[in-house]
């Protein structure tokens, strides 16, 4: 953890930035975790930050996340030059460039039936369908967590291995197997700008595990926030410093 050091002194043994491709996370890392997904804020400075770190790795600045690309697109703009979504079921390798999409097994619409009926009898409880699977949230209603839990696992036994349960920030994510974050990952640096750096991925979440992994099976360092970073605040300053700005 960065402990007492500053964040201009605490650089995890990176190669020179123009030899790295940097791999983020954007909810619980580049931004503060809201009460919704929706309001999110987006702090002051981020952006330039970002925008330098992107002219000084040669353009290899990609977001990874759970949301979908228009999402991150709404709250980062045209920033980063590849952008991951929906944990890898979605990929846009380049700015304006098409986005593709894995092939997914098909979610079986008795379970997002279940899961409507069920929700509806838990206040404060929110679905959120995305493509090839669903997100069942409790944070305004934490005490509800298990049981979704119960039901989300009932479901996903029910496809032999087709589809995972995953916890997530006051939630419980149901999504295809083999597709996730170290898959969108491996995808990227596969394709220029991102193809013979070294790759560094950080995030905050269970669901961010499988990047890691991948990354450090690349040689490339894999961060996590709070092990390696307190607060998104303080990887904000340091992500800043890479290029001398500061948050």
């Amino acid at each position: 953890m960065l402990g007492s050091l500053g964040a201009q002194d605490f650089r995890f043994h990176l190669p020179p930035l123009n030899e790295t491709a940097f791999l983020l996370d954007f909810d619980g890392t580049l931004v503060d975790i809201a009460p919704t997904p929706e309001s999110v804020v987006v702090p002051n400075g981020l952006l330039d930050s970002l925008r330098r770190l992107r002219e000084a790795c040669g353009d290899a600045l990609a977001v990874v996340s759970g949301r979908p690309i228009d999402q991150i697109d709404h709250f980062l703009g045209d920033v980063p030059f590849a952008v991951a979504g929906e944990h890898g079921v979605a990929i846009r390798h380049r700015p304006g460039g098409p986005i593709e999409r894995a092939a997914l097994p098909t979610l079986p619409p008795e379970w997002l039936a279940q899961a409507r009926d069920l929700l509806a009898t838990l206040p404060g409880t929110r679905l959120e369908h995305k493509e090839g699977g669903f997100v069942l949230h409790y944070r305004a209603a934490p005490e509800a967590a298990e049981t979704l839990r119960k039901a989300a696992d009932e479901w996903v036994k029910q496809s032999k291995g087709t589809f995972l349960l995953l916890p997530a920030k006051m939630a419980w994510e149901i999504r295809p197997a083999g597709i996730d974050k170290g898959y969108a990952v491996s995808l990227l640096m596969e394709s220029p700008p991102f193809t013979g750096r070294k790759p560094v991925f950080v995030g905050d979440d269970v669901t961010d595990e499988d990047a890691i992994a991948a990354v450090r099976r690349m040689g490339g360092v894999g961060l996590r926030i709070p092990s390696d970073f307190p607060t998104p605040s303080i990887f904000r300053a340091w992500l800043a410093s890479l290029t001398g700005g500061s948050r």
